[in-house]
């Protein structure tokens, strides 16, 4: 029977997905993945794939997970198998250098970014190539992880120095200019199948851990969410926004089926992309509110894809 199945490492992201292929009375099969035996003489299964795996698999001990998807993915296109956010999705999910490389390729800024692959002397070193304030982040990145800010040169020398950076699971460090916003607060702009569904604004007060799944809203993050807290619909940002059409250009032309992609405003009004999501998760409030189902999009791309 050709079917819907599931690539994933993170169960508590499932249930909306679940949900929304079940309503629309979608058969799926769901392969959870940390790893595992690929026999690439034997064809796999036939149906439309979702890929699921996130960039962030490492910090619930599934980073053997994405490299095994990363095989796995390849496999099934080989084989003619249709993917949602397939190798070229996947190869930026996990690659904020790939990632930057390809907006830049479509003429969407991002920021100055310098990757780093060496211990502290090097780290250190490529910061004095950097204009302060610059922050750190992880290539291999997700929720935020391994973001701090620095506004000179010897408290970043300390923080290197006394192990205080923590490494990016694929051992590459970005030093990233630091974009000062009028407002604390960046924009996240979700697509599905070459359409705008909508954008959000995301609180940064807290800081910049800003995954807007419900399972996400736990522990220090557990404020309010919808209209007046961490996430709102941002109304003024539509289809026809310039920026917008150029992001919808860029995840057909690149194979992303679907992808929250974030971008930061400085005091100009100067746009600078930061970050793709192809595991995009959807905030059930903000949804419930205006009318939205991001994964009832995915849902729907999958049906298409099966007929």
């Amino acid at each position: 029977m050709t079917q819907v199945h599931i690539l994933f490492e993170n169960p508590d992201w499932m249930p909306p997905l679940r949900g929304a292929l079940e309503s629309r009375g979608l058969a799926f099969v769901e392969h959870f993945t940390e790893g595992g035996t690929l026999d690439t003489t034997e064809p796999p299964p036939e149906g439309v794939w979702i890929n699921r795996m996130s960039p962030s698999s490492h910090t619930r001990g599934h980073q053997a997970g994405v490299v095994f998807a990363r095989e796995y993915l390849g496999w099934l296109e080989a084989n003619g198998r249709p993917v949602i956010n397939g190798t070229r999705a996947f190869t930026m999910e996990v690659s904020k250098v790939q990632q930057y490389a390809a907006l830049t390729r479509h003429g969407i800024p991002t920021p100055r970014t310098k990757a780093v692959i060496g211990g502290a002397e090097a780290l250190k070193a490529a910061a004095r190539d950097m204009s302060v304030p610059f922050i750190t982040k992880h290539n291999q990145g997700g929720k935020g992880l391994g973001v701090s800010l620095f506004r000179d040169l010897d408290t970043f020398d300390r923080f290197v120095d006394d192990g205080s950076l923590e490494p990016s699971p694929d051992g590459v460090m970005l030093l990233q200019q630091y974009i000062e916003a009028p407002e604390p607060f960046i924009t996240r702009v979700e697509i599905v199948d070459g359409r705008f569904l909508y954008a959000i604004k995301s609180n940064t007060e807290q800081g910049f851990e800003l995954c807007p799944a419900d399972a996400c809203q736990i522990g220090d993050l557990a404020c309010p969410v919808g209209d007046t807290g961490l996430f709102a619909l941002r109304e003024e940002i539509t289809a026809d926004d310039p920026l917008v059409r150029k992001l919808v250009a860029f995840c057909q032309a690149e194979g992303l089926g679907l992808a929250g992609i974030e971008f930061i405003e400085d005091r100009a009004g100067n746009r600078y992309v930061y970050d793709i999501n192809g595991t995009s998760n959807y905030n059930s409030d903000v949804e419930g509110k205006h009318g939205f189902s991001g994964m009832g999009a995915v849902a729907e791309l999958a049906a298409r894809l099966l007929a």
